[in-house]
């Protein structure tokens, strides 16, 4: 890049792809600061961009949810995220699912190729210096030196704030014993797309015993383990009663064992990792045990008794701002507004709710490089709901998924599907004004 750019994003992420791309397809020229290869954190596996370390799930697509609503929110307004999403998808019953190395050669393949990005590489020690703006974007593992300078940037606030994320297993298919096992969704919801595994009442209380009693990986004596309780590691689960995991994730409500025809007392659903369904990944098996337990214990689930595990279960630390108290509604940090931030390091959690943030800031920012400030997207869509959420104060805040309570009820008496869909329905009326209203350019990702 011959000049200096308009704008620097950090962090090759979720949020700093969609940033960067949405940016640079607008006309800007975006140096982009990304460790890999040089260097990956802990959670990561390849030097590909956008790269999914956790689950390949991006949750529910029914307008009916909020994530789904969130989706297709990003989907009008010409995400990268929801393009790739759509070329890399593997079915997955009522959620979204995707094949996460195809998704993240898509996203790697378009930023390497988009000639007003500048990929500059390297781990980032502090924000780059210069009279632009910078996006941050370097997810829940920020650490080191780049983690102390933004802690003496910030000020109070940075690096108080964490929880504990965990990652489930994924097995090599071909060693699923797939006579144990059958194929179903839930009520029938997306067709034959989950692999269930069906467990009698006496196998269910065994595997729970052995949960409670699996050794497990200890955290270090300066961590205080804080677990986000969407994702709660399977035996944090099994210690808060024997039926816990019953009514949570391996819940059987919905399926019925065709070789039984009865509903079964426990199921592990698997979902493929790819469209092939060569490897499956254990749903909500987000785990903190040690590998020989993981692979002692989970051999005990029927079907799985000689199972390989391709990845084991993980437990990873997840670090965020105390977003009401450090950042504008525009995610611009107080102390210093040429520098922004985006993705779970800013209070948002989840693949979907980053790559949000990430086209919000984008957008936001381009509007402000053109002289022309525009408001945050309104607060009855999912996407201003998200920012309200940021800048609401809390006695202690915690990152959140995407949910109805972030929005005003939407008027009238309806109740379950029918407020549901009223909440869409306003949502997406008034992004659409608000895309009109403020002469907002929507790109098209696959051009």
């Amino acid at each position: 890049m011959s000049r200096r750019p308009d704008i620097a994003v950090v962090g090759a992420g979720l949020a700093g792809c969609e940033a960067a791309l949405q940016l640079a397809r607008r006309g800007f020229l975006v140096r982009l600061y990304e460790q890999k290869p040089q260097a990956r954190s802990e959670a990561a596996s390849s030097d590909r961009f956008a790269e999914l370390v956790c689950s390949n799930s991006f949750r529910a697509r029914s307008l009916e949810n909020a994530v789904g609503l969130v989706k297709e929110e990003m989907r009008r307004l010409g995400s990268f995220f929801m393009a790739a999403a759509a070329r890399a998808e593997v079915p997955a019953g009522g959620a979204m699912a995707v094949d996460r190395e195809r998704f993240a050669a898509w996203m790697t393949e378009k930023v390497q190729a988009e000639p007003n990005v500048e990929i500059v590489s390297g781990v980032v020690d502090a924000v780059p210096e210069g009279d632009f703006e910078t996006i941050v974007a370097t997810g829940p593992l920020t650490g080191g030196r780049l983690a102390d300078y933004l802690r003496e940037l910030a000020g109070s606030g940075y690096g108080e704030l964490h929880f504990y994320d965990a990652i489930a297993p994924i097995v090599d298919a071909e060693t699923i014993d797939m006579d144990k096992a059958f194929f179903a969704s839930r009520y029938d919801k997306g067709g034959d797309d989950y692999l269930n595994l069906p467990l009698d009442e006496p196998t269910y209380r065994r595997f729970v015993d052995e949960l409670v009693r699996a050794e497990r990986v200890l955290p270090r004596e300066f961590e205080d383990p804080k677990f986000f309780e969407s994702c709660l590691p399977v035996d944090v689960l099994a210690d808060r009663g024997p039926d816990t995991l019953a009514f949570g994730p391996m819940k059987p409500v919905g399926l019925v064992d065709p070789k039984t025809g009865k509903r079964p007392h426990a199921v592990v659903q698997l979902r493929r990792e790819d469209k092939a369904g060569t490897a499956y990944n254990l749903v909500g098996f987000q785990t903190r045990l040690t590998y020989p337990d993981q692979k002692r214990i989970f051999r005990t689930i029927p079907g799985l008794e000689h199972a390989e595990f391709l990845r084991f279960g993980t437990v990873h630390r997840n670090t965020f701002l105390d977003a009401p108290r450090l950042l504008d509604r525009q995610l611009r940090l107080r102390t210093n507004p040429r520098v922004l931030f985006a993705g779970q390091i800013s209070g948002v959690e989840g693949y979907v709710e980053s790559a949000a943030c990430g086209l919000v800031v984008a957008i936001l920012s381009a509007a402000r490089l053109q002289g022309a400030p525009i408001p945050p997207p309104p607060p009855e869509t999912m996407l201003g709901g998200m920012l309200n959420y940021l800048a609401t104060p809390q006695d202690r805040f915690q990152p959140s998924h995407v949910n109805h309570a972030m929005l005003p009820p939407p008027p009238g008496r309806k109740r379950g599907s029918e407020r549901k869909l009223a909440y869409a329905e306003r949502a997406l009326a008034a992004l659409e004004r608000w895309v009109l209203d403020n002469a907002i350019h929507v790109l098209e990702p696959e051009a």
